[in-house]
C-alpha cells in the first residue's frame, strides 16, 4: 500500500475515532446542561400518599422531549428527567415521546422568527445520520426509528402504541406484569412537514399518532404563541388539520397561538388536547392558556397537561403544579385535566420522572378524592387515548 494512502487512511480512521467519542461527550454534556431538577431524588412523600400512588391503575404524561438527547432511554441514568428503568419504578403506564426538530437560538416567550437553528448542531453533535443535519422531516423520522429501536432493545420493557386495540392489550397485560411502560409518538411544530401535505402520511407510517401545529416560531401552519406574527391558521394549515382528523391523529394546541386555538376549535370535529402548558389564572403569560380557551377545549371534548416547570406554573415544586390543576378543575372539571411534564424539553424540572407522587401530595392536601386523583393522573389520558387513537 502507497505510504500516502496508508497514511489518509490512518487520519481518516483518526477523525472517525474523535468524531465517535466527541459525539458521545457531547450528547452527556449537553443532556446534563439543559435537563436539570429543581429537587434532587430521592423523594419524599407520605404514607397516604405512597399507598395511594403505587396503586394508581395507569399513570400518564403528555409530553417529554427525551428522543432529542440520545441518551439510551434503556438504561438507568442519573441525569435528565426520565428513561425506561425510572418510568418504570415510577409506576408510569404511558408517556407521549415528543419530537423536537427545530428551535431558535436567543429562544424566549415572546418574538421569535424561523431564522436560527439550534437543532442542526445537536444533530451533528450527537451523531446523528447526515440527512438530519439538512432535513426537518428526517430529524422526525429518525427519532421515530429511534423510539423504535429501544423498544426492541428494552426486552419487553418498552411497547410503542399506535391505535386502540394496542393500547386495550396492553392494559390488560399491564395488569399481569406491572414492570413494563409504553409510550406513543408526538410532534412539537410541524415544520416537519416541509411544506408538503403528503408529508402527514408519512408522518402516520412512520408511528406519530400527534401533532402540534406550530412551536417556538410561526411556520406554513399557522402562529405559534411565540412567533413574530401570531396568526391564526393558514390555509395550508387548515388542509393537514382535516387531513390529521382523515387519519385520526390528535392535533395538540401547545404552543399555539391563541387566534390559531380559536381557528382549530371552530374547523376540528374532534377532541383536541394541549400537551405541556400552564394556565393564565395561575400564571399569566404568552405560553399559558386563558380561561375562554380552557372552556373551549373542555367544550371540545379535550385534554388539557398541565406543566412541571417554572415558566408554566410560575413556581418551582409540586405545589405550584397542583394549584394550576386546581385552578383547571375548578373551571371545567376534573375529566378534562392530566399531566403534561414537558420533560427533558430543556428545562429545569421540578422533579425527575420518580417525583411523580409528590403531585399526588399536594392533591390529597388541596382536598381531592382518590378517584379523582387516579383521573388527573392518568385515567384521563388513558380514557382519552383509547377513545382518540386510530381503531
Amino acid at each position: 500500500m502507497p505510504k500516502f494512502l496508508k497514511k489518509s487512511l490512518i487520519i481518516l480512521a483518526s477523525l472517525f475515532l474523535l468524531y465517535f467519542i466527541g459525539t458521545r461527550l457531547t450528547a452527556r454534556i449537553v443532556d446534563e446542561k439543559f435537563n436539570r431538577v429543581a429537587l434532587a431524588a430521592p423523594y419524599h412523600y407520605s404514607e397516604k400518599t405512597t399507598a395511594l400512588y403505587y396503586n394508581l391503575p395507569f399513570v400518564a404524561d403528555l409530553h417529554s422531549d427525551v428522543l432529542l438527547w440520545k441518551r439510551d432511554i434503556t438504561k438507568r441514568h442519573s441525569h435528565g428527567h426520565e428513561d425506561i428503568p425510572r418510568m418504570i419504578e415510577a409506576n408510569v403506564a404511558l408517556q407521549a415521546f415528543t419530537i423536537v426538530s427545530k428551535t431558535p437560538k436567543n429562544m424566549n416567550f415572546e418574538h421569535n422568527d424561523d431564522k436560527t437553528d439550534n437543532i442542526t448542531t445537536l444533530m451533528f453533535g450527537t451523531g446523528r445520520p447526515p440527512t438530519t443535519w439538512f432535513s426537518l422531516k428526517e430529524r422526525a423520522l429518525q427519532q421515530c426509528k429511534e423510539l423504535y429501536n429501544f423498544s426492541k432493545s428494552s426486552q419487553g420493557k418498552l411497547q410503542v402504541i399506535t391505535n386502540q386495540q394496542e393500547l386495550k392489550n396492553y392494559i390488560e397485560d399491564r395488569k399481569l406484569n406491572k414492570n413494563q411502560t409504553a409510550g406513543y409518538l408526538g410532534v412539537e411544530g410541524m415544520q416537519v412537514l416541509e411544506g408538503d401535505l403528503t408529508n402527514v402520511q408519512v408522518m402516520y407510517d412512520a408511528g406519530i399518532r400527534m401533532m402540534a401545529p406550530t412551536h417556538f416560531f410561526d411556520n406554513k401552519l399557522g402562529g405559534s404563541a411565540h412567533g413574530m406574527k401570531k396568526g391564526g391558521l393558514t390555509p395550508f394549515g387548515e388542509q393537514v388539520i382535516k387531513k390529521m382528523e382523515s387519519l385520526n391523529m390528535i392535533v395538540d394546541l401547545a404552543h399555539a397561538s391563541p387566534a390559531l386555538i380559536d381557528d382549530v376549535l371552530k374547523l376540528a370535529t374532534r377532541p383536541v388536547l394541549v400537551s405541556h402548558t400552564g394556565v393564565k389564572g395561575t400564571c399569566n403569560n404568552l405560553r399559558n392558556l386563558s380561561d375562554a380557551h380552557i372552556k373551549g377545549i373542555a367544550a371540545n371534548g379535550g385534554l388539557i397537561g398541565i406543566a412541571v416547570f417554572e415558566a408554566a406554573v410560575c413556581g418551582t415544586n409540586a405545589a405550584a403544579t397542583a394549584k394550576a390543576i386546581k385552578y383547571t378543575t375548578n373551571l371545567v372539571g376534573v375529566k378534562h385535566v392530566g399531566l403534561g411534564t414537558d420533560f427533558d424539553g430543556a428545562i429545569p424540572a421540578h422533579f425527575d420522572v420518580t417525583g411523580f407522587p409528590l403531585i399526588v401530595d399536594e392533591l390529597l392536601k388541596l382536598g381531592y378524592s382518590n378517584a379523582d386523583i387516579a383521573a388527573i393522573m392518568g385515567g384521563n389520558i388513558r380514557d382519552f387515548m383509547l377513545k382518540n387513537l386510530p381503531e
